[in-house]
């Protein structure tokens, strides 16, 4: 289980280390644990490579600095690109400075021909060290002249993968033009410290409705791990993300109410099957939706409740009911009218409408004593009715809403907009659950799961593939269909995202996507990623 630290929480621990060390202890480790990720990104060969270093004028300009002295020493060509502090430093960074002057490293102070320095070099690693997480102000100037220049060089490169884990000793092969133009850079991978600059580590938004930000091919965080990096613009800006601990006593770690989304906090549940069972024993899921014309939702939300191990998967149509499902005849498709909601699990919204006979199924169902999904029309039903969302919040065992940030926007009021919900998402997310007493997965890139009490996960897991129409539906009935096998919410809701992205993932590695996959697809590969995570759980058990 992975901790995510805001930095208020960061910088606490970062004072408390400090005080117990040598003066600069935490950035020379710093410093040096930027070094080795740096070298690794560059292995094989480190002699003569050309690296570029970005300093900038605060303390994470001072952890480049030590880096940019270590890379030297290894043998790399480093250039470093240093902004000076309006002020006097503060001592470590001095000391850093001066170690930097004082080794092999060519150091260039930011000015008008910065640019003409990043683009003039076949650059083998860009370090970014301008800011870090105390960034409160968008970037500006020669700073976000040089951060624009930075990613041209690598516009090729997917900033939301891994990156190039090693690159070979040649010299890069680029798209026509003359030699070190920008041209030539395409795929230079960058390495972040701490934090890209110009993104907010707290929330993930680059910083000013105009900003800019790094986006890096790594990063190198320093003491904990921050919610910034895995979501909103956090995953296109940051790449893979490493932690280092900097050997800090981990006493001085405080509990976080905030975790990355792992099978260890829903590992219990994933349990084989005893042969002694039948489908009784796995629940029933009923799916409230499909309004003329949006028949297809439901579906897709039952037939993953079914192929993810409900025992019954129920459609229940609000007007007209189709006879059959082809594709999945086991489902059974009827009225919604007088079936007995108490009888199932329900998942309602997929393709619901909003009409009156909508709206009346809806109060049912949170009426319920049923485990409740509510997602994508129930949910704007549930915006705009008072009514509905004080009976939501009075439910004895709380529902589990999937909103996506328009959706989370209409349940906020009509004086919250998209971007205030995307400038913070684990605000949002808790405040919805807390106000709906209700656990809140607040879909999107680094989905964001809350309880009520304020505890909440940012889901790894997931690509661009899952931004297409239904995908939405497969996780509702995903979640749905964990619930009616007995998962309690927080870790259904947990384990659904988890492997709703996981089998996004999969899919992806295979060839099947981004582009083009549709919601369908999913189905299946969720089946193998919950069966292949079972019988990892029972091998390691046994």
């Amino acid at each position: 289980m992975q901790p995510l630290y805001s930095v208020t929480e960061i910088r606490a621990i970062e004072t408390a280390a400090a005080g117990a060390l040598p003066p600069g202890a935490l950035m020379a480790r710093a410093g040096m644990a930027a070094a080795d990720a740096a070298l690794a990104l560059l292995l094989p060969c480190v002699h003569n490579a050309s690296v570029l270093v970005l300093a900038g004028p605060g303390n994470n300009g001072g952890d480049a600095l030590e880096a940019a002295n270590h890379l030297s020493q290894a043998g790399a060509r480093v250039t470093v690109l240093h902004c000076p502090p309006d002020g006097a430093p503060s001592p470590e960074r001095a000391a850093a400075w001066q170690r930097a002057a004082a080794g092999s490293s060519t150091i260039i102070d930011v000015g008008a021909h910065a640019v003409t320095v990043i683009t003039g070099t076949r650059w083998r690693l860009v370090v970014d060290g301008l800011f870090g997480i105390g960034l409160a102000r968008p970037v500006a100037g020669a700073m976000r002249a040089l951060v624009q220049a930075v990613n041209e060089l690598g516009e090729m490169r997917h900033g939301s993968g891994a990156g190039r884990s090693s690159l070979a000793c040649a010299p890069l092969a680029g798209a026509a033009g003359k030699p070190g133009s920008a041209a030539d850079q395409s795929g230079c991978p960058v390495l972040a410290l701490d934090v890209p600059s110009g993104l907010d580590a707290d929330t993930g938004a680059v910083v000013g409705a105009d900003g800019i930000a790094i986006r890096a091919t790594r990063t190198i965080t320093f003491i904990g791990d921050k919610p910034g990096l895995h979501t909103n613009a956090g995953r296109d800006h940051a790449g893979a993300v490493a932690v280092a601990a900097l050997a800090i006593d981990a006493a001085l770690f405080p509990p976080t109410g905030v975790q990355l989304n792992d099978t260890g906090l829903f590992v219990t549940h994933l349990r084989a099957r005893r042969h002694d069972s039948n489908k009784g024993s796995y629940g029933n899921v009923a799916v409230i939706g499909g309004a003329r014309g949006m028949a297809g939702a439901p579906i897709l939300a039952a037939r993953t409740a079914l192929n993810s191990g409900a025992g019954r998967v129920y459609v229940l149509y609000p007007e007209e009911a189709l006879a059959a499902d082809s594709g999945q005849p086991e489902l059974m498709c009827r009225l919604a009218e007088g079936y007995d909601l108490e009888n199932a699990t329900l998942v309602i919204g997929p393709g619901l409408g909003s009409s009156d006979r909508a709206r009346e199924l809806l109060a049912r169902a949170i009426a319920s004593g049923s485990a409740l999904l509510a997602d994508a029309d129930a949910l704007n039903l549930i915006a705009a009715d008072p009514a509905l969302q004080q009976a939501l919040a009075r439910r004895a065992v709380p529902a589990v809403l999937t909103p996506h940030p328009l959706e989370a926007t209409r349940l906020l009021g009509p004086d919250t907009t998209v971007a205030q919900v995307q400038a913070d998402r684990i605000a949002t997310a808790r405040t919805l659950a807390a106000r709906l007493n209700a656990i809140v997965v607040l879909k999107g890139s680094g989905t964001v799961i809350a309880m009520p009490d304020g505890d909440c996960a940012v889901n790894p897991t997931g690509n661009p593939a899952l931004a297409t129409a239904g995908t939405g539906d497969v996780l509702s009935g995903l979640c749905g269909s964990l619930l009616a096998q007995g998962w309690p919410q927080w870790e259904a809701a947990l384990a659904a995202v988890w492997l709703h992205g996981t089998a996004a993932d999969d899919l992806v590695a295979a060839g099947i996507g981004p582009i083009g996959l549709t919601a369908g697809e999913l189905i299946p590969a969720i089946r193998a990623a919950l069966n292949r995570a079972v019988r990892h759980i029972a091998s390691a058990g046994a």
